[in-house]
């Protein structure tokens, strides 16, 4: 799934800071967490799963912090004391679980208590059955989306290009639904040619376009370079989600600032949304820990900006009332 063949390696504990001693990493971390925190979250990409239910094929090579059950239980723990509204995001299903899978989450999302209000669920555009599974799920106005993972070691690139993929797509469109783009950052000039060929449908770019704090400044050129390509197109949207479980140990979580601020700027403040990744951002850090550091990424930014990050941009975009 997102990130995960490119971090499985990486299951070192996350550090916070790079203080020099215990003392003056608790003051930093008391700091950070003293941050002006969110009033209000709208977690546009929570992931939920139960092996013993619907077991995804790539959880078994997965980190082991994040095989097990990682459902509306332990999620409520990892925000507890935050005010959290959540839309679902498939979680790249094996193709014979897709149905059930959104039949689970769309009775889920009409519990009113569950507090996950809508979903992005998981489909296959270039599928003959597409256009009759998304008006058989969508007829219940719990879907906002769909999403297939094109980052797999099955997915070539140029996949989503495929005619059959387009219409699909297109199809979203005509449907009112969005699409979610969620690649390999080398291959996000597929992501603008898809969304060129689709002008109807709305596009979400995932986790910042999948990008590598890691990655050489030649391969993070072409990533802004890329980005800058889709921003440029009005039927797109950037989710600033997903990118602290590629951090690795002993990096400091605000080195993540650049790629934040990059889509920030790029996308501006009305075409950005927030996503928590969770459990995926385990293998970097708590949620806690990914809401924290862009907290402080973004303190000087304007309130109204921060507020439309966190929430009110969620709001509009999947129209949650």
């Amino acid at each position: 799934m997102e990130i995960i063949e490119s971090v499985t390696m990486q299951r070192r504990h996350f550090l916070r800071t790079t203080c020099a001693t215990a003392a003056s990493m608790s003051v930093q971390a008391n700091a950070t967490a003293a941050h002006a925190m969110p009033q209000e979250i709208i977690d546009t990409h929570q992931h939920l799963w139960d092996p013993v239910g619907i077991n995804p094929p790539w959880l078994q090579s997965a980190p082991e912090k994040i095989r097990s059950r990682h459902h509306l239980a332990e999620y409520r723990q990892a925000t507890d004391g935050l005010r959290v509204t959540a839309i679902y995001m498939e979680i790249d299903v094996a193709p014979a679980d897709l149905n059930r899978e959104a039949e689970q989450v769309i009775a889920l999302c009409q519990d009113a208590k569950s507090g996950t209000v809508a979903a992005t669920i998981g489909g296959r555009p270039d599928d003959a059955g597409f256009s009759t599974y998304v008006k058989r799920h969508a007829a219940s106005d719990k879907v906002r989306g769909v999403r297939q993972v094109l980052h797999g070691a099955g997915t070539p690139a140029g996949h989503c290009l495929r005619p059959e993929f387009v219409n699909g797509v297109r199809f979203l469109g005509s449907q009112g639904l969005h699409f979610d783009l969620c690649m390999r950052p080398g291959e996000l000039k597929d992501g603008v040619a898809l969304a060129k060929e689709c002008p109807s449908t709305r596009f979400v770019v995932d986790h910042c376009g999948n990008a590598d704090v890691t990655a050489s400044a030649a391969v993070m050129g072409q990533w802004k370079r890329d980005m800058d390509a889709l921003a440029a197109l009005s039927n797109t949207i950037c989710k600033i989600s997903g990118i602290i479980a590629r951090l690795p140990g002993g990096r400091d979580p605000l080195d993540l600032a650049p790629i934040v601020n990059h889509c920030l700027d790029v996308f501006g403040p009305d075409r950005v949304v927030f996503g928590g990744d969770w459990p995926v951002c385990l293998i970097g850090a708590p949620l806690k820990t990914w809401i924290e550091t862009l907290a402080q990424i973004i303190s000087n930014r304007p309130a109204e900006a921060q507020a439309a990050l966190w929430a009110n941009n969620a709001r509009s975009f999947y129209q949650i009332g």
